[in-house]
């Protein structure tokens, strides 16, 4: 039986709830330890599932920006953190929308993802309907909302298995290729692709661009 809008994120989103969103591969579960962190510091969370094979990217947007649009009169800030392919769906639901809240991207390849270009070559049925995707990224972002979002830099992951990059990058995903245009700030963290899901440290910088728009917190 297909979902409503209102049982993806439940009814009673209210003020400064955070909805996360996993990356490819991936499930809800994924984000408990982030999820946990923003609790402590005050936020209620919840998470959205989304098919990112079945459904792909841009479908699974559809679905989260008419959830958003039918939950926005609870009143109050709701607030999206997604990791890595979770960073375009919250883009890209929202791109259109004035609802009130802040968009966190971790570890997303905005500006396209060059792992799965190289993937694409031999084993493209493995990002499914996502792959176009993560392939073609986004231009530049339009929307209302601030985004902020946070890189990592230790290179463990994917793409040691695909032959490296040859700059910055978690391991997965480059740091040139989260630098799109038009995002309010931005942020580089010692963490792996995997690894920023649960770091302390972007725990307490999202945190901080929740509430204030910029990262108040440095890199080390």
């Amino acid at each position: 039986m297909a979902r409503t809008a209102k049982e993806d994120l439940g009814q009673d989103v209210a003020a400064d709830t955070v909805v996360l969103l996993h990356g490819i591969w991936m499930r809800g579960f994924a984000m408990g330890m982030l999820a946990r962190r923003f609790q402590a510091a005050g936020f209620r969370t919840k998470v959205f599932e989304y098919a990112s094979l079945a459904h792909g990217a841009d479908r699974s947007a559809e679905r989260l920006g008419e959830s958003l649009r039918q939950l926005s009169d609870g009143g109050g800030a709701v607030h999206l953190v997604g990791h890595s392919l979770g960073g375009l769906v919250a883009l890209l639901a929202t791109v259109d929308q004035s609802l009130p809240g802040r968009t966190i991207c971790l570890g997303s390849p905005l500006l396209g993802s060059e792992a799965a270009r190289r993937v694409a070559k031999f084993a493209s049925w493995t990002m499914g309907e996502s792959g176009d995707r993560l392939i073609a990224g986004l231009d530049h972002w339009r929307g209302p909302r601030e985004v902020g979002v946070i890189a990592g830099r230790l290179p463990y992951g994917l793409a040691q298995v695909l032959g490296g990059f040859g700059d910055d990058n978690d391991g997965t995903v480059r740091v040139a290729e989260t630098q799109l245009p038009g995002i309010q700030d931005h942020l580089v963290l010692p963490a792996s692709h995997s690894g920023l899901v649960f770091s302390q440290d972007v725990a307490n910088a999202s945190v901080g661009f929740l509430r204030t728009g910029r990262f108040a917190f440095g890199s080390r």
